[in-house]
């Protein structure tokens, strides 16, 4: 199975620096891998329904990691990362 490549959209790219520093080196060290060889499939990864069908997020603690997956070109596109208290707004 070919591997992914993980692009990070320009709406994450502006969140990025408000994240904190620590969790996004879990995202970079342990998410990134996992969806790189699975994006569909994990005890972290959950497909969206209703009004974000298509979409999946990832749970990283008390955040969500949201993104699309591009299959004919191999890319996960990282939409946006939220605290789970402010999901959907």
């Amino acid at each position: 199975m070919s591997k992914y490549q993980i692009a990070e959209t320009k709406t994450f790219l502006k969140l990025k620096p408000t994240i904190d520093k620590k969790l996004y080196i879990k995202i970079e060290n342990f998410v990134y891998p996992q969806l790189r060889e699975n994006p569909y499939y994990g005890t972290n990864i959950k497909k969206l329904k209703g009004t974000f069908e298509g979409y999946y997020r990832y749970r990283v603690g008390n955040y969500r990691l949201f993104y699309l997956i591009e299959d004919e070109k191999l890319i996960i596109a990282v939409i946006d990362f939220k605290h789970r208290q402010n999901l959907y707004d």
